[in-house]
């Protein structure tokens, strides 16, 4: 991982926040409409470059990068369901040093010395379709997809179909339960898909995860029924009482083995290999074992998960964003091969960051065709001294990110040319710079360029911003070119404006009247949103989700928010305080929210906006009823009863803010033992001071 090195922290963070934008556009294509509209190199070009960011900054592992998430919102073709307990992805280790670190990270969360024994249960990890199964009065009454994680698409009648998952439990299980699991094809039942597939003149299925994941995801419940599908339970969701998992005595505490052997005694499969360590050196000696026992399974694993295995532990640890704390996935080494670079290709993305891509001479690694794979920048071409013409080594990280991983010097014919980066955008003409030490090459043509502008656009309209339904990649490029979206503001008049058109949208090549009323019914649809998800769509740089989510708890509507943010360009003011000490905002991430409120053309957008979209106040979900939702923290001195990061942790939970500083606007200081300036602060300004206990009776009551 050491392919981004040269990069410092801001460059990184901006890449980052790029790559999020563009692996959601595809994941959108891919899992909704079943059209991706990248191939798979491409796609996982990009995860490759994201997940090696996060790998050497993992705190920019927020709620919105698609390391932390799985899939996409349902489609329309699916009931939406709202999931009980939030079906969360897991975060992912490389090596045995990483696995370390998970370890010692959950110690120090929980305030074990590097002695404790911590028991972990290592489960292979199923390459398939997460899926959840609700049963009420001990019958099955849905299945659901993870989705986004928060809801997830009915698939009940098609789930019914798979043999072995049963349609009752036992009486011994709780009255409502919802038993977590992966839906999967064995390798056998994939060759004869496949076989029978190519012989009625089909296309085949890429690998028995598609073939899943397509299968459990049919209109039809009879297609599903002919496909020899299966499932493993590894989890509860849901579940009215635990008294009944399967324990060696009452007196001991409840762990996620016991789930394990529960799940199995009510009758659904569970993977052989699952097992519990408390030595470290066992548990990697079982990784290695696993993966040499890879190509003899009849299922398809790509890592081992690790998890807490005792319960409360679980819960004292709780989630960070999508992820728990109490769980990582070790993937698998990556695989290599050695192809051609045909040629360097330079894309431009929102910020105007210009990103080399190496077209390669299409190899299969792993199962996977690869095609493209990033070279980052400018410096990370120089010091790997990649040419075209070039055999080079291509990698596929954690079974499915290619990279090049070096130039296999000795293949290289004659003296090629070394490739000269360009300082003008391929996509406007303007002149590409580099300023300072940023290692990242940028269009300075800003909105004038159309690739800028497209990926705003983009970026306006994907998931996690205002999710509009039919208007994906493609289109808005469509529209673009054509003139029918120019800005965020024609998204919303484009009914209004379609009979102005030469063409009107129904009578454009493939649309129709049906798709176009889909469309305008999307859009408007979308007109309410909240402060939050409107904030992230501006596509303010550095501004992911999470960043996004805490400028809308604490301005918490536009109007105050663009005041504070014209304040704040006077950097001794109040308002410029303020903002750098909302958690995770830094000096150079308040400067991009600063800079660009200063722009007029994006204060002419946002307020036009305003007037015709509800912007909605931003709410943590299930938290309106805790005494601490909302309300500003301070924690200083050295608490007793739990880690200030588990503090911290619980009080964002509950909905309330943490600050690093004092001000008027707090709300309480919880001090503990030696507590310092912050508490003396405290008191000088009025602010009601807790105790460790206090603190503890007040989010508890």
């Amino acid at each position: 991982m050491n392919t981004l090195m040269d990069l410092d922290k801001l460059d990184a963070k901006i890449r980052h926040s790029d790559l999020v934008k563009e692996i959601r556009a595809a994941d959108h294509a891919y899992y909704n409409i079943d059209k991706p509209q990248i191939d798979d190199a491409a796609y996982d070009t990009l995860r490759i470059e994201l997940l090696y960011i996060e790998a050497q900054y993992p705190e920019f592992i927020t709620k919105d990068s698609p390391s932390q998430t799985i899939g996409a919102p349902p489609s329309k073709g699916f009931q939406k369901v709202s999931h009980a307990k939030p079906m969360l992805s897991l975060s992912n280790v490389f090596n045995d040093e990483d696995v370390l670190d998970f370890i010692n990270r959950v110690k120090r969360f929980l305030g074990l010395s590097e002695h404790d024994v911590l028991e972990l249960i290592a489960e292979p990890k199923i390459d398939g379709l997460s899926c959840t199964l609700r049963y009420e009065n001990r019958k099955l009454v849905m299945a659901a997809t993870r989705g986004d994680g928060s809801e997830g698409e009915n698939i009940t009648a098609n789930v019914r179909t798979i043999k072995d998952i049963p349609h009752t439990l036992p009486d011994e299980a709780p009255y409502i339960i919802e038993i977590r699991g992966e839906i999967y094809m064995g390798r056998d039942d994939f060759k004869r898909l496949n076989d029978a597939q190519t012989a009625a003149g089909k296309q085949a299925f890429a690998n028995p995860r598609n073939a899943a994941a397509g299968s459990a995801r049919q209109l039809d419940p009879a297609i599903t029924a002919a496909r020899a599908l299966k499932f493993f339970g590894y989890a509860l969701g849901e579940v009215s009482y635990f008294d009944v998992l399967a324990r060696t005595s009452p007196d001991d505490l409840p762990t996620q083995s016991n789930i394990i052997n529960s799940i199995k005694q009510w009758g659904v499969s569970v993977p052989e290999q699952i097992k519990v360590f408390s030595d470290i050196e066992q548990l990697l000696e079982n990784y290695h074992k696993i993966m040499n026992l890879r190509p003899s399974l009849n299922f398809d694993i790509d890592g081992v998960v690790y998890k807490v295995n005792r319960l409360d532990y679980q819960e004292r640890l709780g989630f960070v964003s999508r992820s728990p704390r109490w769980a990582t996935a070790h993937k698998f080494p990556a695989e290599r091969g050695v192809t051609i670079v045909n040629a360097i290709d330079i894309q431009v993305g929102r910020t105007g960051a210009l990103t080399p891509v190496a077209r390669l001479e299409p190899i299969t690694v792993g199962g996977v065709v690869v095609s493209n794979a990033t070279l980052h920048n400018a410096d990370e071409i120089a010091r790997k001294d990649v040419r075209i013409g070039d055999h080079v080594v291509v990698q596929r990280a954690g079974d499915v990110i290619p990279q090049v991983v070096e130039v296999v010097k000795d293949k290289r014919s004659g003296n090629p040319p070394h490739y000269e980066f360009p300082d003008h955008c391929p996509a406007c003409g303007s002149h590409a710079i580099r300023e300072g030490k940023d290692v990242v090459t940028r269009c300075t043509g800003g909105l004038f360029c159309p690739a800028q502008a497209v990926e705003r656009l983009k970026h306006f309209v994907s998931r996690l911003a205002f999710d509009i339904d039919g208007l994906g990649a493609k289109i808005i490029e469509q529209f673009y070119e054509d003139g029918l979206i120019k800005t965020p503001v024609d998204i919303f008049t484009l009914k209004s404006r379609n009979n102005d058109f030469d063409t009107p949208i129904h009578a454009r090549e493939g649309w129709g009247e049906l798709s176009e009323s889909n469309l305008f019914e999307s859009i408007e649809k979308q007109k309410n949103i909240a402060f939050n998800r409107f904030i992230y769509a501006l596509g303010i740089r550095q501004v992911g989700e999470a960043t996004a989510k805490r400028l809308a708890l604490s301005y918490q509507n536009l109007d105050q928010l663009i005041a504070a943010m014209s304040s704040a360009q006077d950097r001794e003011s109040a308002a410029y305080n303020d903002l750098i000490n909302i958690e995770d905002i830094g000096a150079a991430v308040a400067d991009d929210i600063i800079e660009f409120f200063a722009e007029d053309h994006n204060l002419e957008i946002t307020q036009a906006l305003s007037q015709i979209i509800n912007i909605e106040p931003y709410e943590i979900r299930g938290q309106s009823d805790s005494l601490v939702n909302g309300k500003i923290v301070v924690f200083t001195g050295t608490l007793i009863t739990m880690t200030r990061q588990e503090a911290k942790a619980k009080a964002e939970q509950l909905g309330a803010k943490v600050s690093s500083s004092v001000s008027k606007k707090t709300d309480y200081v919880v001090a503990g033992e030696d507590a310092g300036s912050k508490l003396k602060k405290a008191h000088e300004l009025e602010v009601e001071v807790l105790s460790e206990e206090a603190w503890n009776n007040l989010i508890n009551a």
